[in-house]
């Protein structure tokens, strides 16, 4: 039976988020070769972005597996994010949104910069709003530890953009 992430023990939450970012990750990897097989200039612009974002969803979900392991050992979780009812800073390709090469429109490394940024806003927001509601002190600070990593992939994607060309 699948629970809503606001059910979830400390442990739970903090082994659920640990396979959110790893699945990012891969999701990332992924998007980030099947750009690389069309081997066009806007193509690989959009791969760049992908693999960077691949590398920042590694890097926290390293940092959380550590928080876990210094919190619960080695201390089995058998919950996985397909347990969870919340679908939670899942990147999504728009097919019209990414492959429109129409460059009066935006760079491709642009475009793909605001889908990142879209996934990442909404974990935040998600992790926040939980922070906000929770009631025990334990899973308040846990969230708004997640909200905090989440910001700080939002943080990169808004300077990435600031820093992407954009036309129109």
């Amino acid at each position: 039976m699948k629970r809503s992430f606001q059910s979830l023990s400390p442990q739970e939450a903090l082994h659920v988020a640990v396979f959110i970012e790893e699945r990012n990750s891969e999701l990332y990897h992924k998007f980030a070769e099947m750009f690389i097989s069309y081997r066009n200039p806007a193509s690989l612009e959009i791969a760049g972005v992908l693999w960077d974002m691949a590398g920042e969803e590694k890097k926290h979900s390293t940092m959380l597996q550590d928080r876990y392991s210094k919190l619960y050992g080695q201390a089995a979780c058998a919950l996985t994010p397909d347990d969870i009812n919340d679908i939670i800073e899942l990147p999504e390709l728009d097919c019209e949104e990414i492959f429109d090469f129409d460059v009066r429109v935006a760079t491709a490394r642009h475009r793909a910069l605001k889908i990142a940024l879209s996934a990442e806003n909404q974990a935040r927001e998600f992790y926040a709003g939980l922070a906000v509601a929770a009631t025990d002190p334990e899973l308040r600070a846990l969230y708004a530890e997640l909200s905090s990593f989440e910001a700080e992939h939002v943080s990169f994607l808004e300077r990435e953009l600031a820093n992407s060309t954009t036309h129109g």
